[in-house]
């Protein structure tokens, strides 16, 4: 017996992890001193509260910091893709996987990485958020939305992966600041002009009101709405003129 009771006072016990450090500082330290002192459970509530809020602004700090080193090394990205047919024959535009390809070796550098979620899915509308997400916990996000990409020979499923596709591209793009090569002029000559063959269809439908010009947009591809978008002003301002024309009548 005697000697069982030496063999279990010999086992050594398992080592217990020390305890994370805590800022001298920080919220958590004056917690723990609080307690120490015999503070009431709703000073403590109060300063649990206190830490929430200093790790919160904590990890912004370090996002923020995290996101300006990341703009420093001017990500761009090259427009590898050439439409080859259309009214937007002989322009070019950057696929998802350029811009992936771009921005996430430096995103992952300094701590960052993108994801996207769904937030809307409906018959007429798809709505697709990107969030920039910081090691330290604090993110980002922005979101866009649009109507299944109709143009061309696509059926359903189609037309609602090309709209998800071309969201994604542009709320990463967005959310990270960056652009495409070509998307300013650098001081040389101006952009195209919106090809004639898809601003007069346009115009057309805008002289049968709100209605009339809503659908033809939405029959376009996103590339030819982009295409487009330089006109939007002017063709929203013509179809709202031709409701209230209508409605006079």
């Amino acid at each position: 017996m005697k000697n069982e009771e030496n063999a279990v006072l010999e086992i050594n016990p398992t080592p217990i992890a020390a305890p994370c450090a805590i800022a001298p500082n920080s919220p958590a330290a004056m917690m723990m001193s609080a307690m120490s002192q015999g503070a009431s459970l709703e000073q403590i509530e109060k300063m649990m509260d206190l830490q929430d809020r200093w790790e919160r602004k904590e990890a912004e700090k370090a996002y923020n910091a995290a996101f300006a080193a990341f703009k420093s090394e001017a990500v761009r990205i090259i427009k590898g893709r050439e439409v080859t047919d259309g009214p937007l024959r002989g322009r070019a535009y950057a696929e998802l996987h350029d811009v992936v390809d771009a921005v996430t070796p430096a995103l992952s550098r300094h701590g960052l990485s993108a994801s996207w979620k769904l937030t809307r899915d409906e018959k007429d509308w798809i709505e697709v958020t990107c969030t920039l997400k910081h090691t330290s916990g604090h993110s980002e996000s922005v979101s866009m939305g649009g109507p299944p990409d109709a143009g061309g020979a696509k059926n359903a499923l189609q037309a609602r992966a090309s709209t998800k596709s071309y969201l994604e591209r542009y709320t990463l793009k967005a959310i990270c600041g960056v652009a495409e090569g070509g998307d300013d002029n650098d001081g040389n000559a101006p952009p195209a002009a919106v090809p004639l063959e898809l601003l007069a269809a346009a115009r057309e439908a805008a002289m049968g009101g709100w209605a009339a010009l809503s659908k033809h947009i939405k029959s376009l591809s996103p590339e030819e709405r982009e295409a487009l978008e330089p006109e939007s002003y002017a063709l929203k301002k013509a179809a709202k003129a031709a409701d209230a024309k209508g409605t006079q009548q």
